[in-house]
């Protein structure tokens, strides 16, 4: 059975976010798969990486269990709402800790980086206020190539699909409970494409950090 980690990224219980997450989740179930649903607003941790990639910083409990659910899972979705062509800070901080150099992602001898989650696929689900075409043509999509290409791929998952769901502002009910559906669908659409990583890539390896050694983050090199 293949395994699908939900991350709802949105800081709001409230929000059309957390619905979106809550119904992928329960698409990807019907769909054949064990499903786990993170909420980052309900994990205790610093969202500060306070000295940047220079030294260690302790990992609390919670993202000690976000990082062995993300070991576990064959499929990644995350779910988040796009503010001023990025994304929340409490998903950036949870990148910024969770996805620590030397446990997600490595630097060769070479000098090129290597992704560490490899064996996994994803998804991201993205709600704004703007039109498709602006945030493409005009915007540069950035948030979702924040995400697709200097997040996720960085670390080694592919492939990572791409979902948006918008104009939310001045949505009607009957649009959002669309949108809703939408993601359902999606979410029993992956659940029955995404093997077992067992019969793909063994779990991810145990590549130390490498404690006050600096250096460009990953945004940088993958952008």
């Amino acid at each position: 059975m293949a395994r699908t980690l939900v991350i709802d990224a949105h800081p709001d219980d409230r929000s059309l976010c957390a619905a979106l997450a809550a119904r992928y989740a329960d698409g990807a179930r019907a769909g054949g798969a064990e499903v786990e649903l993170l909420t980052l607003r309900d994990l205790d941790f610093d969202v500060h990486l306070r000295r940047g990639l220079h030294a260690d910083q302790p990992v609390e409990p919670d993202l000690l269990r976000a990082r062995a659910a993300l070991v576990a899972a064959d499929h990644v979705v995350v779910v988040a709402p796009v503010w001023w062509g990025s994304v929340p800070a409490l998903l950036k901080g949870f990148l910024d800790r969770a996805l620590e150099r030397g446990w997600a992602y490595r630097y060769r001898d070479n000098g090129l980086p290597q992704g560490l989650l490899a064996g996994r696929s994803a998804r991201v689900v993205v709600t704004t206020d703007s039109p498709g075409w602006w945030l493409r043509a005009l915007m540069g999509d950035s948030a979702v190539r924040q995400l697709r290409r200097s997040t996720l791929r960085f670390c080694g998952l592919k492939p990572v699909r791409a979902t948006r769901i918008g104009q939310v502002h001045g949505s009607s009910p009957e649009q959002r409970e669309a949108w809703l559906q939408q993601v359902a669908d999606l979410g029993r659409t992956d659940a029955r494409r995404t093997p077992s990583r067992n019969k793909l890539l063994p779990s991810v390896p145990a590549v130390p950090a490498v404690p006050g050694v600096a250096g460009d983050g990953p945004a940088d090199v993958a952008a």
